[in-house]
């Protein structure tokens, strides 16, 4: 068996979803289980509904309404009128509005899981149901009867032992499968989320489970890059590339690969391979154990919209570590992702990914136990493999706000 992940650029429109087709069509003896993403912005949509819903905002199903619109139109450039992905559309979205008929509860990602979740199932519905129309006959899956988690919704860790035994259950590589990456279920039938981008890792997760041949993910660009084309001119594509390597650069936030994508795939000597769905028949790039890279490069990687935090004990004591086990056990609580931590003898600070519905209320926690200040909208940029002074255009005219190196690679987080 193979596994393919389809994000949701290559089924932003109509046109995405019938080059989907023609790739799968290529496939369709290998009967490959399709893991696919929600639609183009979907996702980024469908947090504002959240948000808005969470905060009370009298625009919630304005908002809504927005994103029925850009699926009904995908739908209407694949189907006749009348066609019952209308109505299954339709009524996917009902099942939200229901819900946003009700108060909010005071857990934001438990509200958070139960909107953006929907993003997948409308995208899958859809894809299933075009392949169907085609003559590509295919079976829908909910991933949430697959993947289950534990409650902690926005980030949650996989049962695997139950998962298993489910995937193997109902998926066994006979015919072509269409579900959904980045959700789950716990084990009180509410939906989770694996964390942002987390669809990758719903792959990775499958063809784990299921020992496949290999995971391809299918993205916009012809492989992985050294540097992200939308803020680095003339990226350079790496043609081979190590499972060490690769889970190096997926910590320090590398776009094209989520960071717990890889683990389970190195566990199984799983190879992946990332690969362009623009131009299908070119090479990519493959990820396996013992590879080396090709060619040598540095990798620049920018992460947007952190937030640092500066610690202190309320009583200027030294921060040891029984404070680092507290703070980290509050940063836990509140999903966020730590990218730099830099200690002093009185202080801490740490550049984190938070939501910014979770910042204020984080920083209030902390507060009770810690002088905290904080700056937000800050740039993360990490060179790995950097030669002295690489970073010197990149940073030109910028207020650099902490820096740090090792052997191998340096951060500097800086003013927007």
């Amino acid at each position: 068996m193979k596994v393919f992940k389809f994000g949701g650029a290559s089924v932003k429109d109509a046109e995405g979803i019938k080059n989907l087709a023609k790739i799968l069509q290529q496939y369709k003896a290998h009967k490959p289980l399709v893991v696919i993403s929600a639609m183009g912005k979907t996702t980024n949509l469908l947090e504002e509904v959240a948000r808005a819903f969470y905060l009370k905002q009298a625009n919630v199903f304005e908002k809504v309404e927005k994103v029925k619109l850009f699926h009904k139109n995908i739908i209407s450039g694949l189907f006749p009128k009348g066609h019952t992905v209308f109505d299954d559309v339709t009524n996917l979205f009902v099942e939200v509005e229901w819900a946003l008929e009700d108060e909010p509860r005071p857990e934001y990602p438990y509200e958070y899981d139960q909107i953006v979740s929907i993003g997948e199932l409308v995208s899958t519905t859809i894809v299933s149901a075009y392949l169907n129309e085609i003559g590509l006959k295919n079976t829908w899956l909910d991933a949430r009867d697959l993947i289950k988690t534990d409650n902690k919704h926005q980030d949650a860790n996989v049962d695997w032992e139950l998962s298993s035994q489910l995937i193997k259950k109902n998926i066994r590589g006979e015919h072509l499968t269409i579900t959904q990456g980045f959700i789950g279920c716990t084990s009180e039938n509410f939906s989770s989320t694996l964390g942002r981008e987390g669809s990758d890792y719903s792959a990775a997760i499958f063809a784990s489970i299921l020992d496949a041949k290999k995971l391809v993910i299918w993205k916009d660009v012809p492989g992985l890059l050294n540097a992200d084309p939308r803020y680095f001119p003339n990226p350079i594509k790496v043609e081979k590339l190590s499972f060490q390597e690769a889970i190096e650069l997926a910590y320090y936030g590398a776009s094209v690969i989520h960071p717990k994508t890889l683990q389970p795939l190195k566990a199984k000597g799983i190879p992946l391979e990332i690969r362009s769905f623009v131009n299908p028949e070119t090479e990519g790039t493959w990820i396996a154990d013992s590879v080396e890279t090709v060619p040598k490069t540095a990798f620049y990687i920018l992460k947007k919209n952190q937030t640092l935090l500066s610690i202190a004990a309320l009583d200027l004591d030294f921060i040891v570590e029984n404070h680092l086990a507290q703070i980290f056990s509050v940063l836990a609580k509140y999903n966020a992702k730590v990218n730099l931590i830099q200690n002093s003898a009185v202080s801490c600070s740490l550049a984190v990914d938070v939501d910014p519905l979770q910042v204020q209320t984080l920083i209030e926690e902390l507060s009770k136990n810690y002088r905290i200040k904080y700056n937000t909208g800050l740039e993360l940029l990490t060179i790995r493999h950097y030669n002295q002074g690489s970073e010197q255009s990149i940073l030109k005219d910028k207020e650099i706000i902490l820096s740090q190196e090792n052997r191998t690679t340096k951060q500097v987080l800086f003013v927007s």
